[in-house]
Formats: C-alpha cells, sequence, structure tokens
C-alpha cells in the first residue's frame, strides 16, 4: 500500500503554492487589523514525527500562546496558530490601543481578541485553498491556551498521534516590520485528508 506521505515534488509544490496564497491572505488580513506591515516566509511543507513538531517552535519548554481551531468538511484538519508569549502581548497592545509593554497577563477581553485574530486568519486561510481546491473547510469555533508549546502540542496532537504517528504540517512564519510579532502558523491535515487534498489539487 503506497504511504500517503509518498508524495511527489510536484505535489509538494501544490502544497507549498496553496500554503503561499493562504499564507498570504492571512498576513494581509493581519496587517489590516493591526495597521503593521507583516512578512511572511515561504511556507515549509513537511512530513514530521509528531513529537518533533515543538522544535519548529523553539523547543517545548517555550511559553507560548496557540490559537486551535479544528477544521471539518471533506479534509478534516488542524489548525494552530503559536505565537511566542511577549508577541501576543504585544499584539494584544497593538490591538487594544495600550503602549506597548502594557500587558503582561491576559484577561478574559485579550483572550477574546485573540482568538478573534486566530479565526480571521484561518478564514482567511481557508478561503485559499477553498479558490485553490473547491474543497469547503469549516472551522470551530477557536480554543485557546498558554502554557510550554510542548504541553498545547500534546493536546492538539494526541488525537492525531492515535490516526498515526506523523504530521504532515504546512508551516508559515509571520514577521511584523518592528520585531514585535511573529508566530508560526500550521496546518496539519488528518490522516486520510492528504489524498483529498491532492486529488482537489489536480496533481498526480
Amino acid at each position: 500500500m503506497k504511504d500517503e506521505f509518498d508524495l511527489s515534488p510536484l505535489q509538494l509544490d501544490a502544497l507549498r503554492e496553496i500554503g503561499n496564497i493562504g499564507a498570504g491572505n492571512s498576513a494581509t488580513a493581519l496587517s489590516q487589523i493591526i495597521n503593521k506591515k507583516i512578512d511572511m516566509n515561504v511556507p515549509k511543507v513537511a512530513f514530521v514525527p509528531i513529537e518533533n513538531v515543538p522544535e519548529l517552535v523553539g523547543g517545548p519548554d517555550v511559553i507560548v500562546v496557540g490559537i486551535f481551531l479544528r477544521v471539518y468538511g471533506k479534509a478534516p484538519s488542524n489548525i494552530l496558530f503559536l505565537m511566542p508569549q511577549k508577541s501576543a502581548f504585544y499584539l494584544v497592545d497593538t490591538l487594544m490601543g495600550k503602549p506597548k509593554g502594557t500587558t503582561q497577563s491576559l484577561d478574559g477581553m485579550d483572550e477574546s481578541a485573540l482568538k478573534e485574530i486566530g479565526n480571521i486568519l484561518s478564514g482567511a486561510y481557508l478561503n485559499a485553498f477553498f479558490n485553490f481546491t473547491h474543497i469547503s473547510m469549516l472551522p470551530s469555533i477557536p480554543a485557546m491556551a498558554m502554557d510550554m508549546a510542548g504541553a498545547i502540542l500534546n493536546v492538539v496532537l494526541v488525537q492525531l498521534g492515535q490516526m498515526g504517528d506523523k504530521a504532515m504540517v504546512i508551516e508559515t512564519e509571520f514577521l511584523s516590520e518592528e520585531e514585535g510579532i511573529n508566530g508560526h502558523f500550521f496546518l496539519v491535515p488528518d490522516p486520510g485528508s492528504l489524498g483529498t487534498l491532492i486529488k482537489a489539487v489536480g496533481v498526480e
């Protein structure tokens, strides 16, 4: 049986291109909200053992804010937006019009604002996917946690771990013009969803 992770260079390029457009949409949406230029690097498409994912954000012990959405539809997936704690605080200051450095912890209103950002970024990303694949993907209400990257990823990836020990990750890094905001955006399709996406892109 062919391993679903055994993709041709063309198929990987197609996934990278969708990731690129999705991340571009998200970066534009974020820069409009905070009124600052947001750059992004070219998305990486990787097939990683699930336990290695925390390394992508600086290691399992780094304190991060994670916004998580489950994606429903023909290609069920998970979306995760991870930011270092200080980026999340900076983002809250920017959103709320507070002087930089004001936010030192998150209250309910701050969390709502960050979840809404997760909503907007995911919507922008999934719209690009839809334009490319015509597969409708609907995000759940976002959940948010502030904890060590390893702990957050364990919660998110446990359900994936029951289905396979590897995850396909389309990962994009965001950076703001003034070092304040950076984050990693991950799309992790469920095992089985990958085939659906590849078929929809039309690269056999």
